[in-house]
């Protein structure tokens, strides 16, 4: 297994406890004498800490291993940005849930000192890619790594829209809107709109309707390699979104196209030896029955 002796840290900013996190991994990571650049967007969190200081882009160019302190939203960003240098990114949880970042901050240390040791697991996760066209021309794109959903903003009228899947129709649907999920989100928005869980290491992807107009239209899940189609029907009255991974909104009209397809790189995640993704559901997602058999 790799080990790593250049580790890029960033995080979420603005929580006291991601803060502390943050301090006490560059402490271990010092005594370790590793080679350390800080995120720019966290630099304010720490004063006085006396590393260097880059963007993220310089970042997945420098380094071997990117730790990231905070929550899944914070690693779906880091994720975004990282992809294209294929380096590795590990997360420790400051959040809520923490399906994404699963190093737990009591246990920084001894599972740090594993991974940097060359004992870890590693996943490819993939991402997907999302363009809006108006009139054929590119208004607006965005990567994600959880999921891509068409939605009605602030508006609460439902939308209608086509959907086409490798060029081939599938419906004609008038609801709230469309998730379309990896397997890595489908714990996420996808599982709360009644998605089903796939394991982060199927390439498949997950289409789950969004309050539909006919409670025929059910969650579909394709092949990872299909080319979505989503068309907006002229007949809407609003202007719906397009959002990926929640952080990035593109406004969309009616008659523009949106174009998902799955990113040709993909992400490196790394897990401690112990990460298993059935024991993160019964855990996260309160699986035990026993808990509630008393």
């Amino acid at each position: 297994m790799e080990q790593f002796k250049c580790i890029g840290v960033t995080g979420r900013q603005g929580r006291a406890e991601a803060s502390d996190t943050l301090t006490r991994l560059l402490q271990f990571l010092g005594d370790r004498k590793l080679s350390v650049f800080l995120d720019e967007r966290i630099d304010n969190l720490l004063p006085g800490h006396g590393l260097p200081v880059c963007q993220r882009t310089e970042m997945g160019e420098r380094c071997d291993l990117v730790i990231v302190v905070g929550g899944d939203g914070s690693l779906l960003g880091a994720a975004r940005d990282l992809v294209h240098y294929n380096v590795p990114v590990i997360g420790v949880n400051r959040g809520r849930l923490g399906f994404l970042t699963d190093i737990c901050p009591s246990e920084l240390e001894t599972q740090l000192s594993e991974v940097l040791e060359g004992q870890y697991l590693e996943e490819s996760r993939f991402l997907m890619e999302a363009q809006v066209k108006r009139d054929g021309t590119l208004i607006g794109e965005g990567s994600a790594l959880n999921d891509v959903v068409l939605h009605p903003g602030k508006s609460t009228r439902i939308i209608e829209f086509e959907l086409y899947i490798d060029g081939q129709f599938v419906y004609k649907q008038r609801s709230d809107g469309l998730i379309i999920s990896t397997p890595t989100g489908s714990t996420a928005y996808a599982l709360s709109g009644g998605g089903p869980i796939m394991h982060p290491t199927l390439d498949a992807i997950v289409l789950v309707p969004m309050f539909p107009h006919m409670l025929t239209n059910r969650p579909l899940v394709v092949d990872g390699n299909s080319e979505l189609k989503l068309v907006i029907s002229t007949n809407n009255d609003i202007y719906p979104q397009v959002s990926c991974d929640g952080q990035i909104h593109i406004g969309g009209a009616p008659g523009d196209q949106i174009i998902i397809r799955k990113k040709p790189e993909k992400l490196r995640a790394i897990h401690p030896l112990n990460h298993n993704f059935y024991e993160a559901c019964r855990s996260k997602l309160r699986w035990n029955y026993q808990e509630y058999s008393r």
